[in-house]
């Protein structure tokens, strides 16, 4: 099973990439991040043969599950503050060919920025959702598998110059540390477990100084496993060619085979 993770920047200006990573390789799921809009073109993706589950927002934010595969929505809020109504977070249930099933999750974890603000502080406690969320879902008989935009920066491998980002809301402690939290529990960072020593792998890049060009990155967008997926993680990998791409998105896509 492939299954892919790209925080599109606005569906709508990115429709024409999203049609052309769908054709050339051909996920059986995809997660989208940051779609920018409250009306998800779910019937252009239909005719694509996906079907698919959404939560927008006007202007902001707006998470997307696509799917070859039956799919089922559990939530699309994530538990532990009634008062966020951010479209950050959707929770689905697939059915696999084999009879079994995979608990799907998309994520768009807030940027923080700037530090010291409220921003930061809602960035963390989200975070600490996750967690909680996480715990419950790791020993759970369904395998759970989560992607998307998390904006953490991990471990200074996952960035150009980590210089650059000391005083940015992605490279701060707090969240780099709840990150390790997450992968102390159990939960497994796919890129990271196939590549543990690959530098220069990252999955944005700036729209400035030809940050692109010079591969002056960082990695932010993840997938986490759950425990009982590790032994079926074949391989991740990260695909840079919609990057390349006019107007892209200043994310690419990354992608998971699950055997």
């Amino acid at each position: 099973m492939l299954i892919a993770s790209w925080n599109v920047n606005s569906i709508r200006a990115r429709m024409m990439h999203a049609h052309d990573f769908l054709q050339a390789q051909q996920p059986d799921v995809l997660l989208m991040q940051e779609l920018k809009t409250l009306e998800f073109p779910a019937m252009d993706f239909k005719a694509l043969g996906y079907e698919s589950v959404a939560i927008g927002q006007k202007s902001y934010n707006g998470v997307a599950i696509l799917s070859k595969l039956p799919i089922e929505t559990v939530t699309t809020k994530l538990d532990g503050d009634d008062e966020d109504t951010h479209a950050r977070f959707i929770e689905a249930i697939l059915d696999e060919p084999d009879g079994k099933r995979l608990r799907v999750v998309c994520i768009y974890l807030p940027n923080g920025n700037p530090i010291g603000t409220e921003k930061f502080i809602y960035k963390l406690g989200w975070m600490d959702r996750l967690i909680h969320q996480m715990m419950r879902w790791k020993d759970d008989p369904i395998p759970t598998i989560i992607g998307g935009d998390f904006n953490v920066i991990p471990e200074d491998i996952d960035c150009d110059k980590p210089a650059n980002w000391v005083r940015d809301a992605l490279f701060q402690p707090e969240p780099r540390e709840r990150y390790r939290a997450m992968q102390t529990m159990g939960w497994v960072d796919a890129f990271r477990a196939l590549h543990p020593e690959e530098a220069g792998a990252y999955t944005y890049w700036d729209y400035f100084r030809q940050a692109f060009e010079r591969n002056r990155g960082i990695r932010i967008d993840h997938f986490l496993l759950s425990p009982a997926l590790r032994p079926r993680l074949e391989s991740c990998v990260i695909d840079k060619t919609p990057r390349g791409q006019e107007k892209p998105s200043d994310h690419t896509p990354i992608l998971v085979t699950l055997k």
